[in-house]
């Protein structure tokens, strides 16, 4: 395959992944492991967390209703809580690959996030801004979901970037570290790389490519 372009997904791509911080929190808290995951996976079309991202409701309407949602499950978790886990550290490695890959192909950012924080990367200091915006200047588009009003899984976020980056969808590899987000893209005919940990998505990154990392 001769690919023309490499998608990226942001959180647990190109940072370490929000669920670290998730799981944390709920060792700290006393609470099961993954609920909070459990909670934005139950009803994920029409929930507070997917209502969030796509920006059909703010911060002020998601605190209340994730607390809510959380509640009902058996664990309370105010919203303000879960919106302070979301910003990862940025992988310097993997933010060089993104420089090489820029070289030979067209990449783009295609990410489900909140307008929370600092940036598109949901930052929580100054300092993690700036290396986020660093990493967000390498893209030639970044695709947002709280800009723009859909969000992954759905196939038309997926086509959105192809149209912005004039290719078609078969010559095109995603990464993403969700699964859920992987099976859409592999139906519109991507190449999709499940990002497992940053050594093992680089090293199947650079086997799909044919380039040596």
């Amino acid at each position: 395959m001769s690919y023309q372009a490499v998608l990226w997904d942001f959180g647990g791509v190109i940072t370490t992944s929000p669920f670290e911080a998730f799981n944390r929190y709920e060792a700290e808290h006393g609470l099961p492991l993954d609920f909070i995951r459990r909670i934005n996976a139950t009803n994920p079309d029409t929930n507070a967390w997917a209502q969030f991202e796509s920006s059909r409701i703010g911060i002020e309407e998601f605190d209340p209703l994730f607390l809510e949602e959380s509640r009902a499950a058996g664990h309370p978790i105010p919203g303000r809580d879960v919106i302070a886990l979301l910003s990862g550290d940025v992988r310097p490695r993997m933010v060089e690959v993104l420089r090489r890959c820029k070289q030979d192909f067209k990449i783009a950012c295609l990410t489900n996030n909140v307008r929370a924080g600092q940036g598109p990367g949901m930052s929580r200091s100054p300092e993690n801004a700036a290396q986020v915006k660093a990493a967000m200047a390498l893209f030639e588009h970044v695709l947002e979901s709280s800009r723009e009003g859909m969000r992954k899984p759905q196939p038309e976020f997926y086509l959105l970037a192809c149209e912005r980056l004039g290719v078609e969808p078969a010559r095109v590899l995603y990464l993403d570290d969700l699964g859920i987000n992987l099976k859409p893209a592999r139906q519109l005919g991507m190449t999709t790389i499940k990002v497992v940990s940053e050594a093992q998505a680089i090293r199947d990154l650079g086997t799909a490519l044919k380039i040596a990392f």
